[in-house]
């Protein structure tokens, strides 16, 4: 399975679901998404320093061989490529996306190596319940399902969603790019 498979390369970080759903040869995972791994410790050939960029908070559903849904975070539109090269082979112009982007200001969408982008700004808290909130999915929705059901239940919300963003090419979506601020976190005195 595919999702397997990349869980025994390294390629999800900080995993909080992983495993089959109720529909037969489908898998979904939630957390993070290794887009670029960290280094080899020094001396070692297994042991990898932390990755060096993620694609933050998934929920993903996949075949034994292809990507079905993907939803998650960029911090930067211009890391769609870096995802795109590394998991090129699993997409298809069927996989549905929803993503959330730090440095968008609008809704667009756009279309690279064949897979359209479906792309929200970004502001704070958590992707799966903003996700949800976007796709008007109640909890009392989820209630009773499984984990790795629960992804599917947000795959079924997303294919029925009527998206309303900009279609843009993908050099003039980063022309439409702004510059985040993060404010420093502070914690007890």
């Amino acid at each position: 399975m595919l999702l397997e498979n990349l869980d025994k390369q390294g390629l999800t970080f900080i995993t909080n679901v992983l495993g089959a759903t109720s529909d037969s040869g489908i898998w979904a995972y939630r957390g993070d998404l290794v887009l670029i791994q960290g280094s080899f410790r020094e001396g070692s050939t297994t042991d990898r320093k932390p990755p060096e960029l993620l694609l933050r908070q998934t929920a993903i559903l996949a075949s034994s061989d292809k990507f079905i849904f993907l939803n998650g975070l960029f911090d930067e539109l211009q890391h769609i490529p870096v995802f795109i090269e590394k998991y090129k082979e699993f997409l298809t112009a069927d996989t549905l996306t929803l993503f959330y982007v730090e440095n968008i200001e609008s809704a667009m969408q756009i279309e690279l190596e064949g897979v359209t982008f479906r792309l929200l700004p970004y502001k704070e808290g958590m992707v799966w319940n903003e996700t949800m909130e976007t796709l008007y999915i109640e909890k009392a929705d989820l209630k009773g399902q499984s984990a790795e059901d629960k992804v599917v239940t947000v795959y079924e919300g997303a294919k029925s969603y009527k998206f309303k963003g900009e279609s843009l090419s993908f050099a003039d979506a980063l022309n439409k790019t702004i510059v985040v601020k993060k404010e420093a976190a502070v914690g007890p005195i």
